[in-house]
């Protein structure tokens, strides 16, 4: 039996009964990283007097899941196995999916317990009106590709849910300003720790706002799906519109198969 086990995002109280009930009679552990969840045992054993388990530990990530499954593929119906990531759901923008797929091609019996997330505890605080969203999790971290998804992202007609880490998220929110500063966000850092924090305003306003902080921790942000718009700009609107050549270059690149850096060139060369 699988068992797929969400841990707290932050606040160790987050864990529930179920959850220590099934760590201590696990046999089989399968990590993020052991030592982060060997940590968070530690932890429930001290404070919530849980039985830490006689288990075995492994590392279960995108390097090794496919030599993990291969490796102990006979046992995984045969043992207790709890899978488990660094922080919150399981399988959600982790390696999870892989041991979930191997489970149903091979009649393996498995569980998901609910739990917490990131992602509906931001959405849940932003307090955006529609109840749909998308979730984009991480943006490639450079070149067209981040380009696309970001434009993607800003223009699917969905609330767009995004995880940052600290030291991208100022790139991100020029990327924003530079596309459409007016866009209103919601950012939400640190979730159920202790200095988590709350900001919502336009992209410009929160990239103003930032600049006097200390950007720490991991955070999620939220895009507000943009107001429909009666005319989509052809591609010979755009390049009659007045527009930076590093923002105009950006968009084009996206609706054609030159790079950025191309149309860059040609913007400038015939400004």
């Amino acid at each position: 039996m699988i068992t797929f086990i969400p841990t707290p995002i932050g606040n160790p109280q987050d864990i529930t009964i179920r959850a220590m009930r099934l760590f201590e009679k696990a046999e089989i552990f399968f990590c993020e990283d052991t030592r982060e969840t060997k940590r968070l045992l530690r932890l429930l054993e001290e404070r919530f007097a849980m039985v830490y388990p006689g288990a075995q530990f492994y590392s279960f990530n995108e390097h090794n899941g496919a030599e993990r499954l291969t490796e102990f593929g006979v046992l995984l119906g045969e043992k207790e196995v709890v899978y488990v990531s660094d922080a919150g759901m399981p399988v959600i923008s982790d390696p999870g999916q892989l041991l979930v797929a191997y489970a149903q091609e091979n009649q393996i019996p498995y569980d998901v317990l609910p739990g917490a997330s990131a992602v509906t505890t931001a959405y849940a605080a932003s307090g955006f009106e529609e109840g749909k969203f998308l979730f984009y999790a991480f943006l490639p971290h450079k070149g067209k590709e981040r380009v696309t998804a970001l434009s993607e992202a800003m223009s699917n007609g969905y609330n767009t849910v995004l995880y940052e880490s600290p030291h991208r998220l100022e790139k991100l929110l020029e990327e924003i300003v530079a596309l459409d500063e007016h866009r209103e966000l919601f950012l939400a850092k640190e979730i159920s720790k202790k200095y988590q924090r709350y900001y919502r305003g336009t992209a410009k306003a929160l990239q103003i706002q930032l600049q006097s902080l200390t950007i720490r921790g991991e955070w999620v942000v939220i895009i507000k799906a943009q107001q429909k718009i009666e005319k989509n700009l052809s591609f010979t609107e755009l390049l009659g519109l007045e527009l930076p050549p590093k923002i105009k270059a950006k968009l084009l690149a996206h609706l054609s198969d030159k790079s950025v850096k191309e149309w860059y060139s040609e913007l400038v060369a015939s400004s």
